[in-house]
């Protein structure tokens, strides 16, 4: 029989979380420990790495994911029944104006490193029989803007990759989802928060009018991480203030 009342708690599990020095994936990683999950905040940046498990009673380890070697290091030596990941990075630019360095940049991190991390992990789940795994995508895996081109194939890409692993680790009990955001104040996102008439177009994009916050995400991250989303596996749960729910924003008189 089903207890509701730990449907969300995480006790007991290791939950790995890389890109867990700040944004994103230090609210993920708090948020996991608060309901009782063991957390090993990983960041190629080890000092923020620190921070956040300083917080959360967490351990700390440096990973670079463009280092396959020490993606698969890492799985190894801490072995997850919750693998969370959020790094990426963008260069906003028209296609025309792209370099070939540029390109293979966003593309190297956001879904080279996302298939190492995703098999390095997906092979221990697998042998195991158990676990889940929850990647960052965007809105952008599915509505798209100039300058977005490249960044919203990745995450086209990311999508289409976590489903696949849902459908090949599935049968070994291994549940893979992806979130995908809209417009979060984070680091990476920097770049149109600080220009005023970027930041209020995008605001007003979404049906709740506003950016949303990094916290907003971590409840998606506990329900896709435990027994309340036991039967959730290849779904996209999109966190974006109705952003893909609303063509336009126009008002018509009374």
């Amino acid at each position: 029989m089903t207890s509701y009342e730990r449907l969300f708690r995480l006790d007991g599990r290791r939950a790995v979380v890389i890109g867990a020095g700040s944004g994103i994936g230090r609210e993920s990683a708090l948020a996991l420990a608060a309901q009782g999950a063991e957390v090993v905040c990983a960041d190629r940046d080890l000092p923020a790495a620190e921070r956040t498990a300083a917080l959360c009673g967490a351990s700390a380890y440096e990973v670079d994911v463009l280092d396959a070697a020490a993606v698969w290091t890492l799985a190894a030596q801490e072995p997850a029944d919750v693998l969370v990941f959020t790094a990426a990075t963008n260069v906003r630019k028209r296609l025309l104006d792209y370099t070939g360095e540029e390109f293979a940049r966003v593309v190297d991190l956001n879904l080279r490193a996302s298939f190492e991390v995703v098999r390095a992990f997906g092979a221990g789940m697998v042998e195991r029989g158990r676990g889940s795994i929850i990647g960052f995508a965007s809105i952008r895996a599915a509505v798209t803007e100039p300058g977005q081109g490249v960044y919203s194939a990745t995450k086209a890409g990311l999508v289409q990759l976590l489903r696949t692993a849902a459908a090949e680790f599935g049968p070994s009990g291994v549940r893979v989802n992806a979130v995908a955001p809209g417009v979060v104040e984070t680091p990476l996102t920097r770049q149109i928060k600080d220009n005023p008439d970027w930041y209020a177009a995008y605001a007003a994009k979404s049906a709740l009018g506003r950016w949303a916050r990094p916290e907003e995400m971590a409840g998606a991250v506990v329900y896709l991480a435990g027994d309340a989303a036991s039967f959730v596996t290849g779904s996209v749960l999109y966190v974006d203030g109705g952003w893909t729910a609303v063509d336009g924003r126009f008002d018509p008189p009374n």
